[in-house]
């Protein structure tokens, strides 16, 4: 078992992993090479000994005569001077008479087994005297009138030449595959470091950059890398477009708090110094409304920060917007303290994919809209549109927007300047919210009077669990 650390294991380069890829790939070919070159070569060196073998038997069986009724046998010493080329080898014969007995030779060389193949020559494996041999067998038809009937010629020979050969070509072989192997991973491992060499620009590139550099760089790289320059180029963007709207977002929140704490605290020492009871009264009513204000304020930050911070992060869920209209308008009454906020919800479920979270904080929001710049009753409604989509919305009987306002709909800190209480950012976590989730804000005057402000979204299959949860409450 392997006791290396994983993120040792993870933080290997692809020149090494590539390395030892190639190793491996180059010794299994080393191996197999090594198997077909000992097969080659116990081959090679079997047919080339067979061949002197047949060579020596057919010298001696061309020099077997009969003269004056008796077999002559004439052995030519060319005939063994082939074998003698194995000098470390030992050599054997046997010629054997028609009726069996053993003319010369030594008469224990085996002969084949009882599968012989007829009249022709045959080689064949056998043991003699402790020692593997390689024999072969041939035979010569005598028709005399003293002498009728086959002669067979048996020549035999140790195997310590054959061996030797084939360990000599296994030995070539392997010894070139190692050098040509050696020289092919060097040559691989060069052309994998020129090969990569666009991947060190692209690293070279990026560490040269200034921390704060977040614009898009451009270096000359084959297709391949193209996608991972594009990649680091999205992701880049992405990280720009939020650092700036975080850095805007933390100046405009810096001034927009500045502005009532000083009044508040300006208000509190003016409350101080005031002795009359009706004036202080009014003091004090102004810092409980600043006070307010700022809360609001405070809240709506943090909440256009969670929401902000959930778009880059948070996983979209099949969600019925019903269920987050009620709880939308649980919220506004448990921590606004709003009353009287009505709800018009369909039978069927709504369903979209969305955060559950955010879309919360934007219904939340509309609400608090509806009551801060609008006239009760207000409606916090879910529908689908003529176009296809779901609508979540709150509606009010007030005048609703001025075409000022409609045009500012959706910026941060865009306060209604006869509502001191306003924060001037809900409108602005509902139009981020909308944004997330692929949706749009959308305004319309009510037929029946009134004012709406809702965001419509796109609609999602529901999931089998999803809608047997929303059936159930």
């Amino acid at each position: 078992m392997s006791t290396e650390p994983p993120h040792l294991a993870a933080s290997r380069s692809i020149a090494w992993r590539l390395t030892l890829l190639l190793t491996l790939l180059l010794t299994i070919a080393a191996a197999g090479t090594a198997v077909a070159a000992l097969s080659y070569g116990q081959t090679a060196a079997t047919r080339a000994f067979d061949r002197l073998l047949t060579g020596a038997a057919l010298q001696i069986a061309e020099r077997i005569d009969v003269v004056e009724g008796e077999t002559v046998i004439d052995i030519p010493l060319s005939a063994f001077g082939l074998l003698s080329l194995a000098s470390e080898d030992r050599i054997f014969y046997r010629i054997i008479g028609p009726d069996g007995e053993t003319l010369t030779g030594d008469e224990t060389v085996p002969l084949p087994g009882v599968t012989d193949n007829g009249d022709g020559p045959r080689l064949y494996d056998a043991e003699f005297s402790g020692e593997a041999i390689r024999a072969i067998k041939m035979q010569r038809f005598l028709a005399e009138r003293a002498v009728r009937g086959p002669i067979t010629v048996i020549v035999a020979q140790t195997l310590r030449a054959r061996s030797e050969l084939a360990n000599e070509i296994v030995t070539r072989a392997v010894i070139g595959v190692i050098i040509a192997g050696g020289v092919t991973l060097v040559l691989a491992l060069l052309a994998m470091h020129l090969a990569l060499s666009p991947l060190r620009r692209v690293e070279n590139a990026l560490l040269a950059r200034d921390p704060k550099d977040l614009t898009p760089f451009s270096t000359s790289t084959p297709r391949e890398v193209e996608a991972l320059v594009a990649a680091i180029n999205r992701f880049m963007a992405r990280l720009d477009k939020r650092v700036s709207a975080m850095q805007d977002f933390v100046a405009d929140a810096a001034h927009q708090m500045r502005t009532p704490i000083t009044a508040l605290r300006a208000q509190t020492e003016l409350a101080l110094e005031e002795d009359d009871p009706r004036k202080l009264k009014t003091l004090l009513r102004r810092i409980r409304d600043r006070s307010v204000g700022v809360s609001r304020l405070t809240d709506q930050l943090l909440s256009q920060a969670l929401v902000t911070h959930r778009a880059d992060s948070a996983t979209l869920e099949c969600i019925d917007l019903r269920r987050v209209a009620v709880e939308a308008e649980r919220e506004a009454r448990r921590t606004g303290g709003a009353t009287g906020i009505e709800l018009d919800l369909p039978a069927d479920p709504v369903m979209v994919a969305g955060d559950a979270f955010s879309l919360r904080e934007a219904a939340r929001n509309l609400i608090t809209n509806a009551l801060a710049h609008g006239k009760p009753p207000v409606c916090l409604r879910v529908s689908l549109t003529a176009d296809g989509k779901a609508l979540i919305a709150a509606h009010d009987q007030g005048p609703g927007m001025n075409p000022v306002q409609l045009e500012q709909i959706g910026q941060r800190f865009a306060r209604d300047a006869s509502n001191s209480q306003s924060a001037g950012l809900g409108l602005a976590i509902v139009s981020e919210v909308a944004e997330f989730h692929n949706g749009s804000i959308r305004t319309s005057h009510r037929p029946e009077g009134g004012f709406e402000v809702g965001i419509e979204l796109p609609l999602a299959d529901p999931a089998p669990s999803t809608l047997a949860e929303s059936d159930a409450e």
